[in-house]
């Protein structure tokens, strides 16, 4: 309790949110909880003992957080379970991928998927992203789960990126920061609102289509 205080977790989960959302929600049950109400933007790691001006493999990081998988998964907030990591994937006999990290998440009633990138998100990585969400909706989920999310960690995004990607439009598709350090106040409301500011700018342009 004392973290999720200090690392100011509910501002970071309302920030990631649609306003109009959070006053609905606050009026329903926990039976109506969406990918959107869960995910946050950013997810605070300084648990894992990374440097933020070290440079680091992405194998590392995915390291840090499974020795520290206690700490990560209350970050990630209710209902996760840890399923497990280099989850192998493969549409033929030769052809594999791996995902970084695979949760199931109970209250949500879905696999979530996490990809570790220590740069700048990239297309790339929103493909990537994508065809696995769609693989285990085609291949692993039961008929009684909902559809799979697929989160990319990452350090940091361009907006014109997430604007002109398939992120944009596809509920269970995320892409959220990661910061190696708690942060003080100043440093959590700035990023805080330019999460806002993009927000409502996606949102005022979508109203204008």
């Amino acid at each position: 309790m004392d973290r999720q205080v200090h690392s100011f977790y509910v501002q970071r989960l309302l920030a990631s949110r649609d306003k109009d959302v959070v006053r609905q929600d606050a009026r329903e049950t926990e039976a109506g909880v969406t990918p959107c109400d869960v995910i946050k933007d950013p997810y605070v790691l300084e648990f894992a003992g990374l440097s933020q001006d070290a440079k680091f493999r992405e194998t590392e990081l995915e390291s840090a957080l499974v020795s520290n998988m206690g700490n990560f998964m209350l970050e990630l907030g209710k209902g996760f379970s840890f399923v497990g990591r280099q989850v192998r994937i493969s549409h033929d006999a030769v052809t594999h991928h791996y995902i970084d990290l695979v949760f199931y998440n109970y209250i949500l009633k879905c696999f979530v998927l996490i990809d570790l990138k220590t740069g700048t998100l990239s297309h790339g990585d929103i493909g990537q992203m994508d065809f696995y969400v769609r693989y285990y909706d085609g291949e692993i989920k039961r008929e009684d789960d909902n559809p799979t999310i697929g989160i990319i960690l990452c350090e940091n995004k361009a907006d014109i990126i997430v604007k002109y990607s398939v992120l944009s439009d596809n509920k269970n598709l995320f892409a959220s920061k990661y910061m190696l350090y708690l942060p003080t106040e100043e440093e959590l409301k700035a990023e805080l609102l330019r999460e806002r500011d993009r927000l409502e700018t996606e949102k005022r342009l979508k109203a204008n289509d």
